[in-house]
């Protein structure tokens, strides 16, 4: 089967330098909160910062709403639990704001936001002297409006400071022996819905539904299901869609699918694409 786990090849050659780069910056700040969801990114930056600081120096937050998977927070729990890494988790409730469920094309503005109005004053009454998050040097260029929201409430970026890219972070993960060093990316549900479509919770738990069918299936490596309303598009691994295109294989992925609650079921030929509903909408960085 072509869809094999991710491959770190493209690291650069001084991944291990620029750890160090990202120790002494931690150490720099003495204390931190991490803004936690259990990613690659995320999950790399609160190890490395447990390690250079100490546990009572180290707290990992999780926002949880309904645009967060569940199998993304069972993860993140396993993982810190793994590293004894203290975690507090807060609900964010960002649906309960109409700019974010009307889904316009800076709706992470509006989750960002509410994010860190709760983190920052948790950092503040514990003592914590910096707010950090998992953005990578390859994020920088891409179109975020979640950072902003960042940088208007005093959060920092140690990663894209460091100037490690996410084959970086994939390479010294699995160094470190951290599980999410093969996990794929997983941004939160609502960015499968196209922008102006509504963000609902019935919409984010059928994608999420979608979702797990097609891992439960076999399905590996990168995925997303597209939220178009009654119809759900597949996006794979280019590698993969050979492989579950096959007559009945693509019977099984539109079955699992349409359990979930969709009509209609479309295999994207062109294949898994970041951000590919940024392009669809001619947004773009900058």
């Amino acid at each position: 089967m072509a869809d094999t786990v991710i491959e770190v090849c493209s690291a650069g050659p001084d991944s291990l330098g620029r750890e160090a780069q990202l120790v002494q910056w931690l150490r720099g700040r003495g204390s931190v909160l991490v803004g936690y969801s259990g990613g690659v990114d995320s999950a790399y930056l609160a190890a490395v910062a447990l390690r250079s600081l100490g546990p009572g120096r180290v707290l990992a937050v999780i926002g949880r709403s309904a645009s967060y998977p569940m199998e993304q927070w069972a993860t993140a729990r396993a993982v810190a639990a793994q590293l004894s890494l203290p975690l507090l988790e807060i609900d964010t409730g960002e649906l309960d704001d109409p700019r974010y469920a009307a889904n316009p094309s800076n709706r992470c503005y509006f989750c960002k936001s509410t994010l860190w109005e709760r983190l920052v004053p948790v950092a503040r009454a514990r003592g914590l002297a910096s707010v950090i998050d998992g953005t990578n040097a390859d994020d920088v260029g891409d179109y975020r409006p979640g950072a902003r929201a960042a940088q208007e409430h005093g959060v920092e970026s140690p990663l894209a400071v460091a100037g490690m890219s996410k084959a970086d972070i994939r390479e010294r993960s699995r160094a470190l022996g951290l599980p999410t060093w093969a996990q794929p990316s997983s941004p939160c549900l609502s960015s499968r819905i196209p922008y102006g479509s509504p963000v609902t919770v019935e919409r984010l738990r059928r994608i999420e539904a979608a979702e797990r069918a097609l891992r439960d299936l076999g399905v590996t490596g990168d995925l997303r299901v597209r939220d178009h309303g009654d119809l759900a598009r597949i996006e794979l691994r280019p590698q993969a869609i050979g492989y579950w295109s096959a007559v009945d294989r693509r019977a099984r992925l539109a079955a699992a699918v349409r359990g979930a609650g969709y009509e209609h079921v479309a295999l994207d030929l062109a294949g898994f694409r970041s951000g590919s509903l940024n392009v669809l909408a001619g947004v773009h960085a900058g």
